[in-house]
């Protein structure tokens, strides 16, 4: 329940700075304690960068974070229980110097079986926490029974793509029954099925160093440059591979245990579900915190709010200006363009990844295709992500390689939104602390995705964090589970 009502020196028990998704994720482990929360918003609506605009009856995602329906802390979360994941088609394509090259499951998708992994969406009562998808089953990830991981170049069913005999059509409909995989697809099978199986707590204790260090120690260099670094750019906005190789192997884990995949809606979808099932009069939008202290923050034009204790949860920049001396990350800037076009260049939900880093696209999908609540009915919607700094005439070379990607001319695609966002991703270089203090002293604490890890799985692993420090300093018992779930 949203709200923008004066403050005049206003009274409660915790202040939350910040409605993005860590800090909902604050509110409502504290509210379910019997806290008295206030969150306060500086901009109009809640969500932070998980914003979504409506254009037209289009649903448009301004950064558009790739979820995976393996992120346990979906399940975990108070308040999310009711959102709903559209998945992509198992895998991906990766378009690599003129043809396709398939990571993932075949197509069609194996069956889909409920239940969790060792491990996976597991609460502390032992019981399988679950996500529904667009089917309404729950699902928390597990993976199928085989999972043939690509097609080899080498293969009479390998779907060479763009200006040869097959389209991404083909490339879709050409699942092989027994795929000849090529040596390098086999090792990059067998490395992405270990990671599968391998506990995250032994990934943590690897040697950190470089991912594109680490994962040329594994597999080929044209593996990694034309079929792992795309994937990795896609999940963690990191083009380059510069990000800590403890962080890229769970990333990479998550991929491999299971989909990925969107929120019904648009990724506002998720904030303003945390923010509807918070208590009437929660959150308070349009209020612009100026000061902070462990027993009051202070605000442009709504007065004081006296408190016990503050929880900042901004952006990065954000909290270092309210309290000087917290460290500022660089960024990995995002850039989204959305088109809509005459006919769908692709019917099915697939993710297309670009492997020449001089793209401009990173990743594009038919969003209509995946979500179809995205556009009005019988309208397509084509999203897709530059990673990066901004290049010249974007709009124009996005186009042009868009018709390339998907093997069809662009020339009446109409351009509906373009966001760019230049600190749209903390970066994580090594070595890179994931559970960075959420307690800066009694009574004041901070989180959000650069206190963790830059995606949506940390930024609500960081509020459940901040909520446990908080509940631990006032001698209020934790709900049940959230202790236990403080170390997962």
């Amino acid at each position: 329940m949203l709200s923008t009502a004066r403050h005049s020196d206003a009274v409660t028990d915790v202040v939350v700075v910040g409605a993005g998704i860590a800090g909902l994720a604050v509110a409502h482990r504290l509210t379910s304690a019997g806290i008295a929360v206030t969150v306060l918003e500086a901009g109009p609506r809640v969500g932070g960068r998980m914003a979504t605009d409506e254009i037209d009856g289009f649903r448009l995602d301004r950064v558009g974070p790739l979820l995976t329906t393996s992120y346990a802390e979906l399940a975990r979360t108070p308040g999310l229980g009711g959102v709903v994941l559209r998945p992509f088609a198992p895998g991906a394509l990766v378009h690599n110097d003129g043809r396709y090259v398939r990571i993932g499951e075949p197509f069609p998708p194996a069956p889909w079986r409920a239940g969790s992994a060792r491990g996976v969406g597991r609460g502390a009562s032992g019981r399988t926490s679950s996500v529904r998808t667009s089917s309404g089953k729950a699902s928390s990830g597990r993976m199928p029974a085989h999972s043939p991981w690509g097609v080899g170049r080498g293969s009479p069913h390998s779907p060479w793509g763009v200006g040869g005999a097959f389209t991404v059509a083909r490339a879709l409909a050409s699942a092989p029954r027994n795929p000849a995989a090529s040596l390098d697809q086999a090792r990059l099978g067998a490395s992405l099925a270990r990671l599968a199986a391998t506990p995250a707590q032994r990934l943590l204790t690897r040697p950190e160093r470089v991912a594109r260090e680490a994962l040329t120690a594994r597999l080929p260099a044209r593996t990694v440059q034309g079929v792992l670094r795309p994937l990795v750019a896609a999940l963690l906005a990191d083009p380059d591979l510069t990000i800590s190789s403890r962080w890229t192997d769970l990333a990479l884990r998550a991929f491999a245990r299971g989909r990925l995949c969107v929120p019904e809606g648009g990724s506002a979808a998720l904030p303003d579900l945390m923010a509807a099932t918070l208590p009437p009069g929660t959150v308070r939008t349009g209020v612009r915190v100026t000061e902070v202290s462990i027993d009051r923050v202070t605000t442009a034009e709504h007065g004081v709010v006296r408190c016990r204790s503050v929880v900042l949860a901004t952006g990065a920049r954000t909290a270092a200006a309210l309290l000087p001396g917290l460290r500022t990350p660089a960024f990995h800037p995002v850039t989204v363009l959305h088109h809509t076009a005459p006919a769908a260049p692709a019917a099915a939900p697939v993710l297309l990844l670009e492997s020449d880093p001089g793209g401009p696209v990173a990743h594009t999908a038919v969003m209509s295709a995946v979500d179809p609540t995205r556009a009005p009915d019988g309208r397509v919607l084509v999203t897709s992500t530059v990673l990066g700094a901004l290049p010249d005439d974007p709009e124009r070379r996005v186009r042009k390689h868009l018709a390339t990607l998907y093997g069809t001319s662009t020339d009446e695609w109409e351009l509906l939104a373009l966001h760019h966002t230049p600190d749209a991703v903390p970066a994580m270089p090594p070595p890179h602390d994931p559970r960075r203090s959420v307690r800066l002293l009694a009574g004041l604490y901070v989180c959000g995705d650069h206190r963790d890890t830059s995606t949506v799985q940390g930024a609500l692993v960081s509020g459940r964090r901040a909520a446990h420090a908080l509940l631990t300093d006032l001698g209020v018992r934790a709900p049940l589970g959230t202790a236990a779930e403080v170390a997962a």
